[in-house]
């Protein structure tokens, strides 16, 4: 009898092992609260800024508390079926890799270009990213026609720039949360403080498997840290009117339905359409990266053809789920790949059980509620380390690639260009169609695929 089929914590650093579920509850937990806040700050985003029936919310339209505050349980049940799928496919949807799904922010800008037009507004958005879903599932049904052009040194570099990208979100929340009015100030960086010191420590003391607990560790730290601040009246960390404000809209039973049951049919219109699915092979992009850092950062091999297709697929066909349900597209989550590739823990029912508690915290907002009260602070403590472990995977693939010529050439390019058209002023696209500053300006991971993957195609080596 094999080992894996002796149920073991031991078993959470292999893919199909058995691990008893009270402990494998902790370690999917980590991952939820990992990617929490951030799978529903898109959608509080967009949905609070769309048309509906061509009024904005300027104008007293767009969508009712009430209506978002639905959608958010929305994307938390999207989210978990997302995963479950990624974790356990379907037909060739699914990759069988431990991959978080979540809501992107990779389409922010896009969405909020389409759903704020009064033309299109909130239903059209919606049909967009239907249509774009299905487009980008498609797209992975063909994935062995066209996977021979994503070379490893490619897969390389955008594994890199993810990680960079997330950089500053990581500074962000360890500040207290981008756009903040007390950002920077020392409450919150005392706060994330504590909250990284915490996850140091513990991983430094805790023996065998546990210590890949520093996570959870260092947010219940961080949490209980922030309460005593708020309780204290010393600073304003934990919102508990956000808490009593989402059980008093939703309730405390809430049953996730499609979009069209809550009184809004999806429209189609080819200009909404190109908009926000050009940013679907943007997305296809990360997600190639994600999978790809997950084996070598995880499993410590390469991608197969199988599992780039069942990711893809299920990028795609999940998004045009969570479309049916009103949400934002789906991705899958780098934050999440980060924990993977820092902690090696690769157990698909480990994971598992993260993607159950975000159903059950879609079913009961009051769960959902607690969860989305994490200050930016204690997230921010938590996740800095794991964005630089996306880095240190990408830097080990490069390496894995030889520093040849042209695989220098490559990475230089790439990242100077597409990393570098970010860090200036939006005017510089200013002679270019607005859709290419949308995707190129706020998204390093894009500009770094399309130069990577223009330069591994026509440079040759030279020997």
């Amino acid at each position: 009898m094999s080992s894996n089929s002796n149920s073991s914590v031991e078993n959470i650093y292999k893919l199909d092992g058995k691990v008893p579920v009270l402990k494998a509850i902790p370690f999917g937990l980590q991952h939820v609260l990992a990617m929490f806040v951030a799978n529903l700050a898109p959608v509080l985003i967009v949905c609070s800024a769309v048309c509906v029936n061509g009024v904005g919310p300027a104008d007293g339209g767009g969508l009712s508390a009430v209506a978002i505050a639905e959608l958010l349980q929305c994307a938390m049940f999207v989210a978990g079926i997302g995963t479950m799928i990624q974790l356990y496919p379907i037909w060739k949807v699914g990759s069988r890799l431990p991959i978080v799904m979540g809501v992107s922010f990779t389409f922010l800008g896009s969405l909020l270009t389409v759903g704020c037009n009064p033309e299109w507004g909130y239903e059209g958005m919606i049909g967009a990213i239907i249509v774009g879903g299905i487009i980008e599932g498609c797209l992975g049904l063909t994935a062995k026609y066209w996977r021979q052009l994503i070379k490893p040194i490619v897969s390389a570099c955008v594994v890199c720039s993810i990680g960079f990208s997330l950089l500053p979100v990581g500074m962000n929340s360890f500040g207290g949360g981008q756009g903040a009015e007390d950002f920077g100030a020392w409450y919150h960086l005392l706060t994330a403080t504590v909250t990284l010191i915490s996850c140091l420590v513990y991983k430094h003391y805790a023996k065998g498997v546990w210590k890949n607990l520093n996570v959870l560790a260092g947010l219940f730290v961080g949490y209980i840290f922030s309460l005593i601040l708020t309780v204290a009246g010393i600073a304003p960390m934990v919102d508990f009117e956000q808490f009593k404000t989402t059980v008093a809209q939703v309730g405390l039973i809430n049953i996730p339905l499609p979009v069209f049951l809550r009184g809004h049919m999806p429209t189609f219109h080819i200009g909404a359409i190109l908009t926000i699915g050009i940013i679907y092979l943007v997305s296809a992009a990360e997600t190639i990266g994600d999978t790809t850092a997950v084996c070598k950062g995880g499993l410590g091999r390469d991608i197969t053809e199988k599992e780039i297709q069942g990711s893809l697929c299920c990028d795609g066909f999940c998004s045009a789920f969570s479309g049916l349900f009103g949400c934002n597209p789906i991705t899958s989550f780098s934050q999440n790949v980060g924990l993977v590739a820092m902690t090696k823990v690769v157990n698909r029912f480990t994971i598992l059980m993260g993607a159950l508690v975000l159903i059950i915290a879609s079913l009961f907002p009051p769960i959902g509620a607690f969860f989305n009260s994490l200050p930016d602070a204690v997230l921010g403590g938590c996740t800095i380390m794991m964005f630089g472990s996306i880095v240190f995977s990408g830097c080990e693939m490069i390496a894995g690639c030889g520093f040849t010529e042209k695989n220098m050439t490559i990475v230089a390019l790439s990242f100077c260009i597409g990393i570098g058209v970010t860090m200036v002023d939006v005017s510089f696209f200013s002679t270019f169609p607005a859709v290419i500053g949308s995707i190129f300006a706020g998204n390093s991971v894009a500009g770094v695929f399309v130069i990577a993957i223009l330069l591994s195609t026509f440079l040759k080596d030279r020997h």
